[in-house]
């Protein structure tokens, strides 16, 4: 009797091209554990590298491809697999200069075993990398989702609002910090992004009456320092960004013109909604807008089964930078577009309600007004009730 894999293996060797070698990588740090395989065999190989190893990796397809070829007697295409993560897409790249088929696919959206307790392996990992890469080869719906690789101008595009959301949170954790020292001491209101804030540092004392301890105000001094510096660098970064966007709209002087310039023609979007949008979103195109909701996380995931149907809220799946810039910019549509007929639909279903209801409103408003933005880059249908800011 055939084991699973024998079995999968037998039904895949009559579907595919008999010329194709799949190939599957598992990638850490240390280690690129490799599983192959070859066509016209049942039997999976599996080879060890040291880890960020190009040169051994190109190297072992090239071997692990001459044998193939030798048993087959006939050219060999390759085909290869990885998980998105921590290595980016500069290994996908390689392999396509190469000229060897390269997917990245995203993990959590490969089927796993349900146990309590599964074993997790590099060895079944990249088992389970094979044979997802091979029903997708297969054609079979929905076995997995592939990710698009940004080209490498896109992707360092992008570095510029991720940078600034990241110094943002340093900024927030370093005043936290500074008032969190403060407030130790029985200091309340003071306020580190002031500009006076070193000024206003020597004259604090504590809530008993006392002088700062020296250390202590050695330590604000210094989370100051290093506060100030971050403030520098968010400046650097928006200045970068502010130019990028110029730029962008200088140049796209045709009909269409870029998506960065035509939505920051929309009262509500900033140069960094506006770049964010543009960069992490409408770089790709989409089909419909169940795919555009989907990529950013925000369509919905039901839970159907028998008598049961409820909603389990939004997937979060898909671009997490997106989602939460949408919901930031629904909440300042509804302030600076009051009249327009997402923010009339919004007030309908509230109706004056706090709570859980209006946040679930502001998803749902978020993922409208994203769909209504992609439509009016890619096909120039301004949102119903949407005012122009003032050429």
């Amino acid at each position: 009797m055939a084991t699973p894999d024998t079995a999968i293996q037998d039904q895949t060797a009559t579907t595919f091209d008999i010329a194709t070698l799949f190939v599957s990588l598992e990638l850490s740090p240390s280690k690129w554990f490799v599983t192959s395989l070859s066509p016209g065999s049942k039997k999976l190989s599996k080879h060890m590298i040291t880890g960020s190893d190009s040169n051994a990796l190109l190297d072992l397809l090239a071997r692990v491809k001459g044998k193939a070829e030798q048993r087959m007697n006939s050219p060999i295409e390759i085909v290869v697999i990885q998980e998105a993560g921590l290595d980016g897409f500069w290994i996908h790249r390689l392999l396509l200069a190469q000229g060897i088929e390269s997917h990245v696919v995203e993990a959590a959206s490969i089927a796993v075993p349900r146990r309590h307790r599964r074993s997790k392996t590099d060895r079944i990992d990249g088992e389970m990398l094979l044979r997802t890469l091979m029903a997708f080869k297969r054609g079979e719906p929905r076995v997995c989702s592939m990710v698009i690789a940004p080209s490498p101008e896109e992707e360092d595009l992008r570095r510029l609002s991720r940078e600034r959301r990241t110094l943002v949170k340093e900024r927030t954790r370093h005043i936290n910090r500074i008032k969190g020292l403060l407030m130790s001491q029985g200091i309340k209101g003071y306020q580190p992004n002031r500009r006076d804030c070193h000024q206003r540092l020597e004259a604090l004392q504590t809530g008993d009456g006392r002088p700062l301890p020296t250390h202590l105000k050695t330590e604000v001094l210094r989370e100051l320092d290093r506060l100030d510096l971050v403030k520098r660098q968010i400046a650097e970064v928006e200045a970068a960004r502010n130019a990028l966007l110029r730029s962008v709209q200088e140049e796209a002087r045709s009909e269409a013109g870029s998506p960065g310039a035509q939505l920051m023609k929309l009262r509500s979007i900033g140069p960094e909604f506006a770049s964010v949008l543009w960069l992490e979103g409408f770089y790709r195109r989409f089909n419909n807008r169940r795919q555009l909701a989907a990529y950013a996380g925000l369509a919905p995931s039901p839970w159907r089964s028998g008598k049961v149907n409820r909603d389990q809220g939004i997937a979060k799946s898909g671009n997490p930078r997106l989602r939460t810039t949408m919901v930031e910019l629904a909440w300042l549509w509804l302030r600076h577009q009051p009249n327009s007929a997402l923010s009339r639909w919004f007030h309908d279903q509230v109706q004056g309600k706090l709570g859980r209801s209006r946040k679930v409103a502001i998803v749902a408003l978020a993922r409208k007004l994203l769909i209504a933005l992609w439509r009016y880059v890619a096909e120039g249908v301004v949102p119903e009730g949407a005012v122009f800011k003032p050429a």
